[in-house]
């Protein structure tokens, strides 16, 4: 069940440095490859998709807790350090940040020849994740920053960041496919942010009745649609209403109506995967669908979680670049022989996280002379 929790990701300006972002590339190849060989590409994919684990990954690579920069430059290193390994883990990472965001399907594509399963799905995958986070939950963050993880077998992580240059704050939303039931019905693994609003949430669990009447409208003449808004338009409306008609031109959206017309888009997820559906036209159906047939929208915000803490800016202290080498040194070393088949590194690591987590849980039972 997810946790919950609160936590803040300012935007931040600049980048890493290089110097940083070299030993970040190395620690993280280190660690996904013990992750990989201990445990599978699935459980990688799980932990990339819990925003406890991934926040603590960032701070463990050595970067500010408290940036929306952890995100991009986390999974930029990912990405760096799968392209020396990643063909032999089985373990492939598409996207970035900005215009990289838009190769995706140009990269899944150039790793299907040595996966195991049909890059079809994956591509679209890629595209709703991105479509529901942009035009399905309406909440203020426009995507910046998409990433999606895969292994061979065709299981997907993805890592999506949205920025609302109002607030100066970021959201981060985390996608799963093993635990994915449907992208248009409570498809987040989660969602991560402190700055809680009012958004139109078309892939709430009580909004189906929304979903269902959007569908349905999408499929009716066009004229009619643009009847109905031009008609809505002359009247007073509630003002606590999320869903502003002033933001909604009836005669921009005759084209968009004509097409979802003659596509006639059976479920809400068809029409929201037609290319040329955005957020405007999920707006205008969703208004009309709720003030001609009572529909309830849901306005939920699933802000929910909270991160660990870490520091690059200094905090809690300064990134020792001396004892960072070492560590990737020793996880490296550590890893070497455990395919050579001398796994005492590895194993004295498992019993340091055992007894981490027993003295957590019985902080009386903790050694005093260490």
């Amino acid at each position: 069940m997810p946790r919950t929790g609160f936590a803040d990701l300012p935007l931040h300006t600049g980048r890493a440095p290089r110097w940083l972002f070299v030993r970040m590339t190395a620690l993280a190849r280190e660690i996904v490859t013990v992750l990989v060989d201990e445990f599978g590409t699935a459980e990688v994919l799980r932990r990339l998709s819990d925003p406890y684990w991934f926040q603590a990954f960032g701070c463990l690579l050595g970067y500010d807790w408290h940036s929306s920069g952890v995100t991009t430059v986390v999974c930029g290193a990912l990405k760096e350090a799968m392209k020396d390994v990643g063909r032999d883990l089985g373990l492939f990472v598409a996207g970035g940040k900005g215009k990289v965001s838009r190769r995706t399907p140009e990269e899944i594509e150039a790793a299907s020849r040595h996966l195991q399963a049909d890059p079809a799905p994956l591509i679209h995958a890629s595209r709703m994740a991105a479509k529901v986070d942009n035009h399905a939950l309406q909440d203020g963050y426009q995507i910046y920053h998409h990433v999606m993880v895969f292994d061979r077998e065709g299981r997907w992580a993805v890592i999506q960041q949205g920025m609302n240059p109002g607030n100066r704050y970021a959201r981060r939303y985390h996608w799963l496919s093993e635990t994915l039931v449907d992208f248009v019905r409570e498809p987040h693994a989660a969602v991560c942010c402190d700055e809680q609003t009012h958004p139109l949430n078309m892939v709430a669990a009580e909004a189906e009745e929304a979903r269902r009447a959007v569908a349905e409208l999408s499929r009716e003449k066009p004229w009619r649609l643009l009847q109905e808004l031009k008609r809505l338009q002359r009247l007073r409306l509630p003002p606590h209403h999320e869903i502003l008609l002033r933001d909604i031109h009836p005669d921009h959206l005759a084209s968009i109506f004509v097409k979802t017309y003659e596509a006639q888009p059976a479920s809400f997820s068809e029409l929201l995967g037609l290319p040329q559906v955005g957020a405007k036209t999920i707006r205008a159906l969703a208004l009309l669908a709720e003030l001609l047939y009572g529909t309830p929208l849901s306005f939920r915000d699933p802000a929910r979680f909270a991160f660990a803490h870490g520091g690059k800016d200094r905090h809690p202290f300064p990134v020792d670049r001396a004892l960072y080498d070492r560590s990737i040194r020793i996880l490296h070393e550590a890893v070497e022989r455990a395919r050579l088949g001398d796994r005492e590194r590895l194993e004295a690591l498992r019993r340091l996280a055992e007894w981490q987590r027993r003295w957590s849980q019985h902080p009386e039972d903790a050694p005093t002379n260490v």
